[in-house]
């Protein structure tokens, strides 16, 4: 229920809450680890399409009504959703692995009208991987995980950090050029 709520865009701990119960299932041999993979997959693949459902519906009527105010005109709303045309997968898959990713991918997938198909696909794998990934690592590492985890996850939030740096450095530079590539690609008003 917590990874459902956190890929819903609940702030709470869904990644620790897998950790944990895989470190518990290794320890006291009270939970079967297969189950605890899946109720995270099912979790993790639920609760992203709640959130994208969201997203869709109430986000994006959100944005068309509201988004002025918030600094998103009708060109930037058009940008993210060529955007996501072209890498809402990868945004959606390995958003999966990113702690403030993992709680906004499926809805900003839902705002910026990425096919719900291709959003299914890349949500169930993205979700399948990282259940298996954390729920597996944190079973087979058992209480080594919890000494290990912190210098790895200080290096992935900062390389996510960089990363959404050099993403936001890159678009605001190009934000025009984007824009014209966005209008040619999808012409007339936003959806």
């Amino acid at each position: 229920m917590i990874v459902a709520l956190e890929s819903m865009g609940v702030p709470v701990p869904g990644e620790t809450t897998l950790v944990s119960a895989a470190i518990f299932a290794a320890t006291t041999h009270r939970l079967d680890i297969r189950l605890v993979i899946a109720a995270a997959a099912a979790g993790a693949i639920a609760g992203d399409s709640v959130g994208y459902t969201i997203g869709r519906t109430l986000g994006h009527r959100f944005l068309i009504r509201h988004g002025a105010k918030l600094g998103m005109d009708e060109r930037r709303i058009k940008l993210g959703q060529y955007l996501f045309k072209r890498h809402g997968g990868k945004v959606v898959f390995f958003g999966r692995f990113v702690a403030l990713l993992r709680a906004l991918a499926a809805l900003l997938a839902g705002v910026n009208y990425m096919d719900w198909r291709r959003f299914v696909f890349f949500n169930a794998a993205g979700g399948i991987l990282w259940a298996v990934v954390f729920g597996l690592g944190a079973f087979t590492l058992g209480h080594e995980l919890e000494r290990v985890r912190r210098p790895i996850a200080i290096l992935l939030s900062i390389l996510a950090i960089a990363g959404a740096a050099v993403a936001f450095w890159f678009i605001k530079r190009h934000e025009a050029a984007l824009e014209a590539e966005a209008d040619r690609a999808m012409p007339g008003p936003v959806k």
